[in-house]
């Protein structure tokens, strides 16, 4: 399965402000590069990741969105998303993102990548859409693009392909995880495969997910 890379984006010095917040500014704003774009172990060189408890970390290093996904959003608030307009990293395209299983490796460029979770989407992205309601209807939609771990550094750059070089024979996707994590608590038993299949410790973002929405639904901790 291949796709294609449209853009990579980077925050660089460019960081939205938060008054009154702690922290008091986010790396949501991100803006196309040109040429190739180093990739190390913790996101692209020049990328900067505010808050890393909920944005970044080794688990966390890279955010991918599809171009497809934000033709949906474009027409339905009937403005022009262009690429670095979600926070992502990467903007691709033939590629379907919802269904990216986790654990699933790509080859872009000279990186190698690994798909760890979906996006929760955050009080920041509305306030830099200036959305209020947003977060709501982002996560009612539920195409929320994919968190990607670095398994081997690179180079990137538009027109990359993107291509599915491993995949996991369970059916744990980034859309099913995001409901079981969200609206579908319900289904979090069915997260157990994606954690079965690798150490708990190569997924800490998506555990501990999994811990605090078991803890809000009473559900059982998957095995």
């Amino acid at each position: 399965m291949t796709g294609r890379l449209l853009a990579v984006c980077v925050s660089g010095s460019d960081l939205l402000p938060l008054p009154g917040r702690r922290p008091d500014r986010s790396g949501i704003d991100k803006k196309p590069v040109a040429g190739r774009v180093a990739v190390g172990e913790l996101g692209l060189d020049g990328d900067v990741q505010v808050n890393r408890k909920y944005h970044g970390g080794e688990g966390q290093a890279v955010y991918a969105y599809a171009q497809e996904d934000a033709d949906h959003w474009a027409a339905r608030l009937g403005r022009d998303l262009p690429p670095g307009r979600f926070g992502e990293n990467l903007r691709t395209a033939g590629l379907d993102l919802t269904g990216a299983v986790i654990g699933e490796r790509w080859r872009v460029g000279t990186a190698l990548f690994e798909v760890t979770a979906p996006r929760i989407p955050c009080a920041n992205f509305a306030r830099f859409w200036d959305v209020p309601d947003l977060v709501k209807r982002f996560t009612a939609h539920g195409a929320t693009g994919a968190y990607l771990r670095v398994l081997g550094t690179g180079e990137v750059g538009a027109g990359d392909e993107v291509t599915v070089v491993e995949r996991p024979g369970h059916d744990v996707t980034t859309g099913l995880a995001f409901r079981a994590l969200t609206t579908q608590r319900y289904r979090i038993a069915q997260l157990e495969p994606a954690l079965a299949a690798m150490p708990v410790k190569d997924q800490p973002k998506l555990a501990e997910r999994i811990a605090r929405a078991t803890a809000r639904s009473g559900a059982g901790v998957p095995g």
